[in-house]
């Protein structure tokens, strides 16, 4: 079959290397794409994906037999919806079911109401009674857009002061809501799951690292890196995350009329009292695919047809037990603030000579030369037969990019290489 993916950035190229491989996969179009999703299949980037007539008159000219939708806003723009509606097989949740992720108000309203483990928390449409809660509560305290911000809407407060500046911030725009919440303690890990509205199954975890610096400093980005299995999350917390989070919540959107079909990604705390969900995403994340996507050994297009028919009985993806992935993202000088466009990129093939992926986000091509065109640019990505195995591999293909405007963390997996290198 042809297959549409939506999106250019790393998650998407991610993906492309996946669906390309599929023996259903007869022609694979990603739109708009970048330069390596190009290597996997043909870029459309004269189609605007924000134009759903255009994108379902692509579908019926190309005899599309499966989309897959990348990044989170086209979900919440109803995407899904409206190539459903023209009988278009579209993989991923409905503009209803997105709202787990384009509003966390509703998403801990659903908490609240099905008894989800979570932060306690508070919302506001307005700046003053923000500030008077976060008075009231105290420091430290995470202040966050209720909507989309691209993984940067988030502040974790350690002071009052602190907060206060990020709410004053956040309502410069009008319009805007927020969410406080109570600060919890413990180990982050993100946990995914495929569904198909009624029933979900675990396809893999992973760690990030959302600190622009070292040691986990500077303010959050949209993933500096990250690595897979994250091996903190037990066979026994796995049970926990499916029967106290994902279960109830798939049983709360059905209730709601509004069930959930794609990727249910899970931002987890592990707390003392048990993992905790921080907040849901409804798609693969990015850098997470870099490093899921890697370690597949099944096909994953038949997956995401099953999940796309509602039923996912006797359906499974398959990760390489026995082997970590880990990715480091190079991005460019002034990440995550404002950067310099248009720097040359060098030696990804050297890169990739030893069997390193790198997976590309925000780059573009003039002619036969690769530039750098965002913030996030690369995510270098390596196996090993441990996380310190893959880490170390991933950096040696780092070492050999040839980009002196770019740069990435020094420390992705540090968590890990240390649990390894202490036997646990």
């Amino acid at each position: 079959m042809n297959i549409l993916l939506i999106g250019s950035g790393g998650r998407e190229h991610a993906l492309a290397y996946a669906l390309g491989k599929s023996p259903l996969c007869a022609r694979l179009f990603t739109a708009p794409g970048n330069p390596g999703t190009a290597r996997h299949g043909r870029n459309r980037p004269d189609l605007d994906v924000s134009d759903h007539a255009a994108v379902r008159a692509f579908c019926e000219a190309e005899r599309i037999g499966l989309v897959v939708v990348g990044p989170e806003a086209p979900l919440v723009a109803g995407l899904v919806d409206d190539l459903t509606a023209a009988g278009i097989r579209a993989f991923g949740p409905t503009r209803a079911a997105a709202r787990l992720e384009g509003s966390k108000g509703f998403t801990k309203e659903l908490c609240a109401a099905h008894g989800i483990p979570t932060a306690g928390f508070a919302r506001f449409d307005a700046l003053e009674p923000a500030l008077a809660h976060v008075r009231a509560q105290g420091a430290p305290i995470v202040v966050k857009a209720d909507g989309l911000a691209a993984g940067k809407g988030v502040t974790v407060a350690e002071t009052v002061e602190q907060a206060e500046t990020a709410l004053r911030a956040l309502f410069a725009d009008p319009g805007t809501a927020v969410v406080v919440e109570e600060c919890l303690f413990g180990e982050e890990a993100s946990f995914f799951a495929l569904c198909d509205g009624t029933r979900a199954i675990p396809i893999g975890t992973a760690q990030d690292h959302k600190r622009v610096f070292d040691g986990d400093r500077g303010p959050n980005t949209g993933g500096m890196g990250a690595y897979s299995p994250a091996a903190i999350i037990t066979p026994a917390i796995e049970r926990a995350v499916m029967d106290t989070i994902i279960a109830p919540t798939l049983a709360g959107m059905r209730a709601l009329g509004t069930p959930f079909t794609g990727i249910l990604y899970a931002g987890l705390m592990l707390t003392a009292e048990g993992p905790k969900l921080i907040e849901y995403n409804t798609r693969f994340g990015d850098p997470e695919a870099q490093v899921l996507m890697p370690r597949l050994s099944s096909d994953l297009v038949p997956a995401l047809l099953s999940a796309c028919d509602g039923d996912l009985t006797g359906t499974g993806l398959e990760f390489d037990a026995h082997r970590a992935a880990l990715t480091v993202v190079m991005a460019a000088a002034g990440y995550p603030g404002a950067v310099v466009r248009g720097s040359v990129i060098r030696g990804l093939d050297e890169a990739a000579a030893d069997g390193a992926l790198v997976f590309q986000a925000g780059t573009r091509a003039d002619g036969d030369t690769l530039l750098a065109d965002g913030g996030r640019v690369l995510a270098v990505t390596a196996l090993g037969d441990s996380v310190k195995e893959a880490q170390a591999r991933a950096y040696a293909a780092v070492a050999r990019i040839d980009w002196p405007e770019g740069f990435c963390r020094r420390d992705i997996g540090h968590r890990a290489v240390a649990r390894e290198e202490a036997g646990g």
